[in-house]
């Protein structure tokens, strides 16, 4: 009988706060990683440019628990005071979670197309977040 007071008593404070069961269960999900990179170029051409989008699709983009992937160079146009125009290409993947953001870091793959365009690399920016 005490048991199933509790019980009552837990489900009615859930209920009350607005709680429910797929937000608690939601909240048991791993949070997302988004892994962002910004690549600037020391050979910015266009041929250059298109070959570091192209090398990322190449090496980047078959990898287990990704949930998005693109990459893209800078939108010229685009030049308010709000935009940031120092990077040539970007990079952007989302993972289901740490764990495999982690393993992509260790694939073969990855180390290839670091090693196949590192040397073309002004800077890299990597900007790595948690997101639900």
């Amino acid at each position: 009988m005490r048991n199933c007071t509790l019980l009552i008593v837990i489900a009615a404070v859930l209920t009350l706060s607005g709680c429910t069961n797929e937000l608690l269960i939601n909240r048991q999900k791993p949070m997302r990683l988004v892994h962002d990179v910004y690549f600037a170029l020391n050979d910015n051409s266009e041929a250059a440019r298109a070959k570091l989008v192209k090398d990322c699709y190449k090496y980047l983009s078959n990898n287990s628990g990704v949930v998005f992937f693109a990459a893209g160079e800078r939108v010229e146009a685009h030049d308010r005071d709000v935009n940031i125009r120092d990077w040539d290409v970007s990079l952007h993947i989302v993972f289901k979670s740490k764990d495999y953001h982690d393993q992509y870091q260790k694939a073969p793959d990855h180390y290839k197309f670091i090693d196949e365009n590192k040397d073309n690399w002004k800077s890299v920016r990597v900007f790595d977040s948690f997101v639900k």
